[in-house]
C-alpha cells in the first residue's frame, strides 16, 4: 500500500465521521483512528479490504495509559505518518533527544522510517521533552503521540 492509497483511507475515515478503519488483505493489516477516538469508544468500525497491496504492516495501537501520562499543559507531537518510529540515527548511536533535554522549533526528535524513506521529524515547538510515548523500533500510527513537551 502506498502513501496515496492511505491518504485515501485517511480522508474516507474523515469525509464519513469515523472513529475507527481497519484494513485488512491477507497479511497486511492497518487500522486507522481518529485522534478523538480513544475519547469516544463508542463509535463504531468499518472494515474494508483494499484492491492492491504491497506491504505487510502490523497495526499499532494509540491509546496510552494514563497512569503515565503527566499532568500539565504540554503540548504533543504527533506521528505525520505510518511508519517505523527510531529515536536515533543508527543503532548504538545516541538518541535525538531524551527526557529532560530543550528543544527548540525545528530541532529533529526523531526518524519515521515509512516505505524504506527516512523521515526527521521536528518539533513545531521550543521547550523541555517531558515524555517519549514510543518504543524505539516500535511501529507508529498517523496522529499518534510520539513525545509530550513543556512548552517554554
Amino acid at each position: 500500500m502506498d502513501i496515496s492509497q492511505i491518504k485515501k483511507l485517511i480522508q474516507l475515515l474523515n469525509d464519513n465521521n469515523l472513529g475507527e478503519l481497519k484494513v485488512q488483505e491477507g497479511d497486511f493489516k492497518i487500522t486507522i483512528r481518529h485522534r478523538d477516538y480513544a475519547k469516544t469508544s463508542g463509535v463504531a468500525s468499518v472494515v474494508a479490504a483494499p484492491a492492491a497491496t504491497t506491504a505487510s504492516t502490523a497495526a499499532a495501537t494509540t491509546e496510552t495509559k494514563k497512569e503515565e501520562t503527566p499532568s500539565g499543559n504540554f503540548s504533543t507531537v504527533k506521528a505525520p505518518m505510518i511508519g517505523t518510529f527510531y529515536r536515533s540515527a543508527g543503532e548504538g548511536k545516541e538518541p535525538f533527544v531524551k527526557v529532560g533535554d530543550k528543544v527548540k522549533k525545528g530541532d529533529v526528535l526523531c526518524i519515521i522510517e515509512a516505505m524504506k524513506l527516512f523521515n526527521e521529524i521536528q518539533s513545531e515547538v521550543s521547550g523541555k521533552i517531558v515524555k517519549v510515548m514510543v518504543d524505539n523500533a516500535q511501529a507508529v500510527e498517523y496522529d499518534q503521540p510520539l513525545f509530550l513537551v513543556e512548552p517554554a
